[in-house]
């Protein structure tokens, strides 16, 4: 007997989804804590999917809700189902897919792949062979309600439909030769579910689409002009993603194919146009790129600028229309969450130790070089998706597209309609980085008109051009001060105590990225910066407080020691420790000011001594916290929620900040506190920012005060071992690192530890692919391995001589380069054999320094000659003859061989 609820039960349900709808939180809570109680009963999910499917005297929203609720029960509470409720709901779940509503047929199909990915398929094996009939129904509602449930299975379970899962029959064979018989439905709503359902199988290159992979393309361009948005958008997103994976397939259509996109980027409806756009970005990814989009330039690169212009519905959603905002608050939903990058040391060219943040070895994207500054609309759209093409496209074609682009420029950039000016200005921008060479004549025209709109009467036209201005900042430093640095920075800096907050924020970005390029040249401005920037603590609002601690920070890392002058400092620091003290440990707004005091820490050395102990103590209690509430949620995961580990990891950079910035003076500090005990805590964390931040700690410490971390050593060693794993790049790094330095102040005593480690760096050096910064790491703390003991290292000598070489050549004299050609120096007397076989890499290293210290320049003559003497005039003449002419000319004058 089928099952039939009580009136009684029906109406009090029905009175909880009406309460459910209610926008009173209390009145929620309580319809939540019914809830709660109700899902006890295995048959209060029946009377849910009875509302849905059965109901019909509810209105549609309430009925839509029931079969909202229990999608989620189904998903939290699946194996607690009862057999025969699930029986039930799958029944009516699949009598209901024929709903005359759309709305319900919406759900019913929600709910069938919810209960199919749960249980997997398999365990509902009648589901696909019933979708599939009810496809070939007269009854559309039938047809189209079955395709959407199909269009969510294959959204969510595609591996499944694509394996041996339900015998040797894989579903796929089944499915993409039916739904390729829809393509020409005459429902666009089907046809649209048709498109969107093979779509799924394109990207993993399915073989069941391969198969029909031509009968799929004929249907595709069938398509092409359909009358349906939906179609149209599903028609490009499918190009899209073959041109990524079938390309070959492609390449014989391509010129019709480029022609409907450049049709479709300026389709009326801007879904399509922005599926169509992307299509650009992933040919500019192609070879075949610069063969077949040349003749197309010409009619592309004014349909991408026009597609830059704000449309009017951005221009509403930007309040375009306000000008002054500053005294209108932030909420909280505006402000995009932070995460803190941890410290990566490396050594930079210039022999001081600079701080990266790339987990893949790869160079990271800037935050303040992303595309536009519309971050309010952070919705990729058709915008910034043409700037984006832009962009990507004058990297592949360079001054090729100036032809086409600059009368399109001369025209945008002065025109009289401010949102055309603004998509010029955007433009020029966009092709900053691709076009700089082509763009450098007409710089000293350009840059004093964009330095004219910073002025602009629109906050939209001032924004961008604070944006298009820092993507030239490299040009800008390089020319005379007073032409374009001192006129730029002046007005850059009115920007960033504009009345308008977007103004603010985009002036804020610029000006960092105006202090990266600058550097120590902005030091004659110093006064007048700081004077700007401490001044906008009091105007900004909380989103653009988090922007500005940037770009002082920024400024910290750019003008380094030049900072400390007391003038500056007492400037600088009250505004920055009354936010400190204002601040909640809970709070995250501390991690950007902690990294901006990381870098103010850094730059003004002993001038931040009156200020280092509160801020030491309140990061070692940070970590406290974060460990102790780590345990609590290791030992009871049910009672206690996992900690905001960042909280940890900004407290140790900022730590690092302090050990590099106060050097011996941090001993101090450290005497009465148990951070060695915390370190050595975080260095066993899970978390690779926690352990990649604490082994920058661990090296910076132990430069500073080497006598805390001596008597450690042994606990530490064993870890930083375990650590030199290159598949973790930032953690085998600083690990590296911290092991070199541990060895110089070591000495002899780091033999015990040799075996540790010493086989491990010697495979990183000889991996293939592994980042240059890493190599770098590893080849100078093998060398300072072999400065403290050479014996034991030496006998590898001939696994590492040659890697160690090549890495080591292209950097700077410097201390760490000095320290680690001593030790290889040291490891050569030891064992010359080893070296033998790659003598001419060694010479080619050698002739890499500029001007090494006297001893070293000693070390190079003694073994050059002593190889020399051995091998004979004769040899060592056919030898030194493979030289390449610079070196032999190098090593001659240098050392007289």
């Amino acid at each position: 007997m089928t099952w039939q609820p009580q009136e009684e039960g029906l109406r009090q349900i029905i009175q909880l989804l009406k309460e459910s709808q209610s926008p009173d939180t209390n009145i929620q809570r309580a319809v939540q804590q019914k809830m709660e109680e109700l899902n006890k009963y295995p048959d209060f999910n029946n009377y849910l999917i009875f509302v849905l499917t059965k109901l019909t005297s509810e209105d549609e929203p309430t009925r839509s809700l029931s079969g909202l609720i229990l999608k989620n029960n189904v998903r939290t509470h699946y194996h607690e189902l009862v057999p025969a409720v699930l029986h039930f709901i799958k029944s009516e779940c699949l009598s209901a897919i024929g709903d005359p509503s759309p709305l319900i047929r919406a759900t019913v199909g929600i709910l069938i792949t919810t209960i199919s990915s749960r249980g997997e398929l398999t365990s509902w094996p009648e589901l696909l062979p019933m979708l599939c009939n009810m496809l070939d129904s007269n009854d559309y509602n039938m047809c189209e309600g079955a395709f959407g449930a199909l269009q969510k299975i294959c959204e969510d379970s595609a591996e499944i439909l694509d394996s041996e899962a339900f015998g040797s029959d894989r579903p796929l064979d089944i499915l993409i030769p039916k739904f390729l018989q829809f393509f020409k439905h005459n429902s666009p709503k089907i046809r649209s579910h048709a498109i969107a359902c093979v779509n799924q199988f394109i990207v993993g290159r399915t073989q069941a689409l391969m198969t029909h992979i031509d009968s799929f393309l004929e249907n595709l361009f069938h398509l092409a002009s359909d009358d349906d948005p939906e179609v149209r958008k599903n028609v490009c997103r499918a190009l899209v993603m073959l041109l990524e994976v079938r390309i070959d397939r492609l390449v014989p259509h391509l010129n019709n194919i480029i022609e409907y996109m450049l049709m479709r980027t300026q389709d009326p409806d801007e879904g399509v146009a922005l599926e169509a756009c992307e299509f650009w970005l992933s040919l500019a990814e192609q070879d075949v790129c610069r063969e077949v989009l040349p003749a197309h330039l010409n009619r592309l690169i004014p349909v991408l600028v026009r597609g830059m212009k704000y449309s009017e519905i951005d221009i509403i959603l930007l309040k375009g229309d306000v000008e002054e905002d500053e005294m209108v608050p932030d909420r909280d939903e505006d402000i995009r969450p932070r995460f803190h990058k941890s410290k990566n040391v490396r050594h930079s060219q210039d022999g001081s130790l600079e701080n990266t943040v790339s987990e893949n070895g790869g160079v990271e994207e800037d935050d303040d070089d992303c595309l536009d500054d519309d971050s309010s609309l952070s919705d990729w759209n058709l915008r910034k998706c043409s700037a984006a093409a832009l962009d990507i496209l004058a990297n592949v074609f360079r001054d090729q597209l100036l032809p086409v682009l600059l009368p399109i420029l001369r025209e945008t950039l002065f025109h009289q309609e401010w949102d055309i000016k603004e998509s010029g200005i955007l433009a020029l921008g966009a092709i900053a980085e691709g076009c700089m060479n082509g763009m450098i004549p007409h710089l000293n025209e350009l840059i004093p008109y964009l330095i004219s709109c910073l002025s602009d009467k629109k906050a939209l036209v001032r924004s961008i051009t604070c944006w298009t201005l820092s993507r030239y900042s490299h040009w800008v430093v390089s020319q005379p001060h007073d032409h374009y640095l001192k006129p730029l920075m002046d007005e850059l800096l009115k920007r960033v105590l504009d009345p308008n907050k977007r103004v603010q924020e985009a002036a804020c970005s610029a000006f960092a990225t105006l202090e990266e390029e600058a550097c120590t040249e902005l030091v004659p401005y110093l006064g007048y910066i700081l004077q700007t920037l401490v001044f906008a603590f009091t105007k900004y609002q909380h989103k653009n407080l988090l922007i500005l601690y940037d770009a002082i920070g920024t400024l910290a890392d750019s003008v380094g020691h030049h900072l400390n002058k007391p003038d500056y400092i007492n400037m600088l620091m009250p505004p920055l420790i009354h936010k400190w003290n204002y601040l909640k440990d809970e709070d995250k707004d501390l991690f950007p000011l902690l990294e901006c005091l990381s870098s103010v820490a850094t730059a003004l050395q002993s001038g931040f001594l009156p200020y280092c102990e509160p801020v030491f103590k309140r990061c070692v209690s940070l970590i406290e916290q974060t460990l102790t509430k780590n345990h609590g949620y290791t030992q009871h995961p049910d009672q206690f929620e996992a900690p905001d580990k960042d909280f940890m990891i900004v407290a140790l950079d900022l730590l690092s900040g302090l050990a590099e910035g106060l050097d011996g003076h941090i001993e101090k500090l450290l005497v009465n506190s148990n951070m060695m005990h915390l370190l050595y805590q975080c260095m066993q964390d899970n978390m690779p920012e926690v352990k990649q931040s604490s082994f920058a700690l661990l090296g910076d410490l132990t430069k500073a005060c080497f006598q805390h971390v001596k008597p450690c050593t042994p606990q530490f060693m064993p870890i930083l071992g375990r650590n030199l794993n290159p598949d973790s790049i930032s953690v085998c790094n600083n690990a590296t690192w911290a092991i070199g330095e541990i060895s110089v102040k070591l000495g002899e005593e780091m033999r015990e530890y040799v075996p540790l480690i010493l086989n491990q760096l010697v495979i990183i050096i000889n991996r293939p692919n592994t980042p240059k910064t890493l190599l770098e790491n590893t080849a100078i703390t093998i060398g300072r391995l072999g400065l403290v003991c050479p014996h034991e290292v030496a006998f590898m000598l001939h696994q590492f001589v040659r890697p160690w070489c090549a890495s080591l050549r292209n950097i700077r004299d410097n201390e760490e380069k000095d320290s680690a050609f001593r030790g290889m120096c040291h490891m050569i007397t030891v064992n010359p054999g080893g070296v033998v076989q790659d003598f001419i890499f060694f010479c080619d290293a050698v002739a890499s320094w500029i001007n090494p210290k006297p001893e070293l320049k000693e070390m190079f003559h003694k073994i050059l000659h002593g190889f020399k003497d051995q091998v004979g005039e004769e040899n060592w003449r056919q030898f030194s003859d493979q030289f390449p002419e610079q070196l032999q000319e190098r090593l001659a004058s240098a050392y007289g061989v």
